[in-house]
């Protein structure tokens, strides 16, 4: 039996790993901290359960593909829950809009807020759409390996014209600063200046329109504990605390994994979840190939950060949705600087989440578990020292959400920590603390990101928000069909070479 062995257990590496041990390779997965997820990490602390990352889930049909390759269900794993609406939208001069499933309501909303953006809407919707096609269910688990397989789709993408950034093709059918807004802020979600984004990324909203936003009863974390399962099921090997020092490499391929306590072990492929540059700057750098891809792949733009407050408080708030986005008073400076540094800025948009609203389980009895993601510059952008000025952020924070979102915070306040660039950088390895990689413009995706496969060691692979397609749950997951596809195929090939 085949053996191949994955970095990390993120969405994108337990999705890699259950597709490969439902095809028959034993698949062991080595995991640097004391549970699966990576970023969809669970924090625990007086009674509230947190999930550190990801808490929006788009395309559950990718997640149901994984159970079905072995003819189970997702719903005997982990229960998903409809949220709606999807986000409840915030503005500081009191206006408010129900991102929601209902097309009539969503219609009717925007009509209220400026009649002449309905039928710009429609048309943005169908591009939406049409981008989904392309992007998505055609491209988006298709590894582009060389230069030609990007020419080859470069006309529908160049006719869909993603050249162009999200925002840019908004303002293009919506005329409402509010609504453009309301219709461009997907991509800050996945890791991109929506000014500067490739126009592909607003099929978000049709994906969203198409399958809704869900939540796993239990949380994230439940999902991954799901997955998780599954992959034992299985006959897979989950490995926890065991962070990766290096992968050995012979004859210019992947031939062994070692473990920072000394344990080795062969395999005939591997596979990384783990942050890319980390991969080749770090767990290659005895292998000539990994000091230059490291050095090339420094040269490029990396995604922001984020600042994250978790907290839990002793009342409910029922007056909010699981999902809000509370707009600041500026948006496009406001996003130059978080992209850009090189300081923090004076104000913030922030990411609302209260998962609470959905699964009361997840806070003791009446109260509310929440946690606010502000987009801040990575370590590259903005040289912060986040031990000093994470707990004073925090506190601007909460200032701003008493005064506006919830009233009392403070008062009602049972338990609160942080989680800041320097984190992503330490806790999960992230090159200069980016939360999602390297940045999704167009120069940078599709054949222009880290290939799913490595052009010079032919049995190591990549998986995940490094790698095509790029960020986001279904951007991971859809890493993993394009790269379990390769390994398969390459494995299969070297096995009948051998023979």
């Amino acid at each position: 039996m085949k053996k191949a062995a994955v970095i990390g257990s993120g969405f994108g590496g337990l999705s890699l790993a259950i597709r490969l041990q439902s095809a028959g390779v034993q698949t062991t997965i080595y995991e640097k901290r004391d549970m699966p997820g990576g970023r969809a990490y669970v924090f625990r602390k007086d009674g509230f359960t947190f999930d550190a990352g990801p808490t929006v889930i788009t395309d559950p049909s990718a997640l149901e593909e994984l159970f079905a390759l072995s003819d189970r269900r997702l719903s005997d794993y982990v229960e998903m829950i409809s949220v709606d609406p999807f986000y409840r939208l915030h503005w500081e001069d009191g206006y408010t809009f129900d991102y929601c499933s209902d097309e009539e309501l969503l219609y009717e909303q925007i009509e209220k807020k400026n009649p002449a953006d309905l039928e710009g809407y429609k048309k943005f919707y169908k591009f939406s759409e049409d981008v989904f096609k392309e992007g998505y269910q055609k491209l988006g688990a298709v590894p582009f390996l060389n230069f030609w397989s990007m020419v080859r789709v470069a006309p529908q993408l160049t006719q869909l014209q993603s050249f162009k950034s999200v925002y840019g093709r908004v303002a293009d059918f919506i005329e409402d600063p509010q609504l453009r807004q309301a219709f461009s802020f997907h991509t800050l979600l996945v890791g991109g200046d929506p000014f500067k984004t490739s126009s592909i990324y607003a099929l978000i909203h049709a994906l969203e329109r198409k399958w809704g936003v869900w939540f796993p009863r239990g949380g994230t974390g439940a999902l991954v504990s799901g997955l998780a399962r599954l992959f034992t099921d299985l006959g897979g090997v989950m490995r926890l605390n065991a962070p990766v020092a290096e992968i050995i490499t012979a004859h210019g391929r992947a031939s062994e994994i070692v473990l920072e306590n000394g344990v080795r072990e062969r395999f005939d492929a591997v596979a990384s979840n783990a942050d890319i540059v980390h991969t080749y700057d770090k767990l290659l750098r005895n292998d000539s190939r990994g000091r230059t891809k490291a050095r090339s792949l420094k040269q490029k733009r990396f995604s922001n950060s984020l600042f994250v407050a978790y907290f839990g408080l002793r009342k409910k708030h029922d007056h909010l949705a699981h999902h809000s986005i509370l707009f600041g008073p500026r948006y496009r400076e406001l996003i130059a600087e978080i992209f850009s540094g090189p300081d923090l800025p004076d104000d913030f948009s922030l990411y609302l989440h209260m998962p609470t609203k959905t699964d009361p389980n997840l806070a003791p009895e009446g109260c509310s578990a929440f946690y606010a993601l502000a987009p801040v510059p990575n370590l590259e952008k903005a040289n912060i020292d986040w031990a000093t000025e994470g707990p004073k952020y925090r506190d601007r924070i909460f200032d701003y959400l008493e005064a506006r979102y919830i009233p009392n915070l403070r008062d009602d306040l049972v338990t609160s920590h942080i989680f800041t660039p320097a984190d992503f950088e330490s806790a999960l390895n992230a090159h200069a603390g980016s939360a999602f990689s390297i940045e999704p413009i167009l120069t940078q995706s599709a054949y222009f990101r880290t290939h799913n496969r490595d052009d010079k060691i032919p049995n190591l692979y990549f998986v995940g928000a490094g790698t095509h397609p790029g960020a986001g749950v279904p951007g991971v997951v859809g890493s993993a069909k394009a790269t379990a596809g390769l390994m398969l195929a390459d494995l299969a090939d070297h096995a009948a070479a051998a023979q």
